[in-house]
């Protein structure tokens, strides 16, 4: 079975996010984490560093890696009359 490939960190940063949201990858357990992504290339997929990752709560290694979507949302304004 072949796996989908997920976006490049590049294509993640010109949508206007450059955070990542981190899920361990043991569904037994919930610890995640939101991440700056600016340490790694361009060219890297989401996807090639869920394998990297190592769960501090419960020791898992691999995770499930997401675009942190909250980060990408433009700020609205707050307008006072």
């Amino acid at each position: 079975m072949l796996l989908e490939q997920t976006i490049t960190l590049g294509q993640m940063r010109q949508s206007g996010s450059r955070r990542l949201h981190v899920f361990c990858g043991d569904n037994k357990c919930s610890h995640s984490v939101v991440m700056d992504a600016d340490c790694w290339p361009e060219s890297l997929r989401l996807s090639d560093l869920e394998a990297l990752f190592v769960c501090s709560v419960c020791g898992h290694r691999g995770a499930n890696v997401r675009r942190d979507y909250q980060a990408a949302e433009p700020q609205l304004a707050s307008v006072h009359r």
